[in-house]
């Protein structure tokens, strides 16, 4: 790919998620929560008709799917033994739940490179990719997933 932008999702817009990994032994396994930062880079071969990799107007449905997923929720490994708890806790109305197949920074870029490489491709007639997404808990602790062709 030629041509590459970035979309970042900073720490200020407040996607605020609580998870655990409950196969830690550190204090990983305990709930826990981030201002989620997310930073996506597209990439395509040639530009648009306005001269761009991708109309970032276009992508208010990333957002939303970031905000639907992770603002206020509890971010929980489909795998997680509490499941049951955490779901009594949502049944009396005290939590939202989101259940993805893992969780943490690795895993929550993985899956949002996902949504934002369906939502480009599309909106692009295959044009444009995403090919990086990174995902950090704060300035200090990130992970990135990275498209391999």
């Amino acid at each position: 790919m030629s041509y590459y932008s970035t979309k970042t999702y900073g720490h200020n817009i407040g996607l605020s998620a609580c998870f655990r990994q409950p196969k830690a032994h550190s204090h990983c396994r305990f709930l826990h929560g981030y201002s989620l930062q997310f930073r996506f880079t597209f990439a395509a071969d040639e530009l648009d008709e306005k001269n761009w990799v991708v109309d970032f107007g276009g992508l208010k449905p990333l957002k939303a799917w970031l905000e639907d997923t992770f603002d206020h929720k509890i971010v929980l490994d489909a795998d997680d033994p509490e499941m049951e708890t955490f779901n009594d806790l949502e049944a009396k109305g005290l939590a939202e739940l989101t259940i993805l197949d893992g969780v943490g920074v690795e895993k929550f870029a993985y899956h949002a490179w996902e949504c934002a490489d369906e939502l480009v491709s599309k909106m692009t007639n295959g044009r444009c990719r995403c090919v990086e997404v990174e995902c950090a808990e704060h300035g200090a602790n990130s992970a990135i997933y990275k498209a391999v062709d």
